[in-house]
């Protein structure tokens, strides 16, 4: 049985090595902490549905390695991302050091409308931590992205930090800051009298479709 949904969102995971990115991943998919972890090679992926007010969303979530000698096949993934996590690690002052680098790559290289969540992961490190959150709420705010503190060990607003980010996608595609038919754009319908009815309606005017479907 194929899967049925309103809207697709590719979805970016980018930050340094070892700021739990792909823990961050499986937490979501799998509802639970990756043991063993190593160092991602070039890119994985994983995908899933979510409601998200009302509609649902399926999404594409590519995981990219952080270390440097695979920025250059990394960097191919960022065209035509909706949205990405900006990871650092909240007791590893490098990490978000580093940040505006990564910064920079995603809003060069990715679509032009990119929603960005800055996400300070590992606060249930508490007693090591090397980043207070005031900082990083403050580097959010001079950078205009959203923020939330992880923790992919506990789960803590790991499913937030999507959600959020497809929400602020999902308000600018109904206020028509984003076309979905825009080459690049990182979305695609999944359900084809969306696209219609986008077409037969008069600009920024919403039209409910009822519940989700998940």
């Amino acid at each position: 049985m194929s899967e049925t949904y309103d809207f697709l969102f590719k979805f970016l995971v980018i930050g340094s090595a070892g700021v739990g990115k792909s823990c961050i991943l499986h937490q979501l998919l799998e509802n639970k902490f990756k043991e063993e972890s190593t160092h991602t090679i070039g890119v994985e992926f994983g995908s899933k549905i979510v409601n998200v007010g009302g509609k649902c969303v399926k999404l594409q979530i590519w995981d990219t390695a952080g270390q440097e000698r695979f920025r250059s096949v990394t960097r191919s993934y960022y065209r035509g991302a909706a949205g990405a996590l900006l990871v650092y690690d909240t007791t590893c002052r490098e990490t978000f050091n580093s940040l505006t680098n990564w910064l920079t790559d995603a809003k060069t290289l990715a679509s032009p409308n990119i929603v960005i969540i800055l996400c300070g992961n590992k606060k249930d490190l508490e007693s090591e931590r090397e980043v207070t959150f005031l900082e990083a709420s403050r580097f959010a705010q001079e950078n205009e992205v959203m923020f939330l503190e992880t923790s992919a060990l506990t789960g803590e607003n790991i499913e937030d930090a999507f959600n959020k980010c497809a929400k602020t996608i999902l308000t600018k595609i109904e206020a028509g800051d984003i076309d979905p038919e825009r080459i690049g754009s990182g979305i695609q319908y999944g359900d084809s009298s969306l696209r219609q009815l986008r077409h037969t309606r008069p600009r920024r005017q919403r039209t409910d479709t009822g519940g989700g479907c998940c």
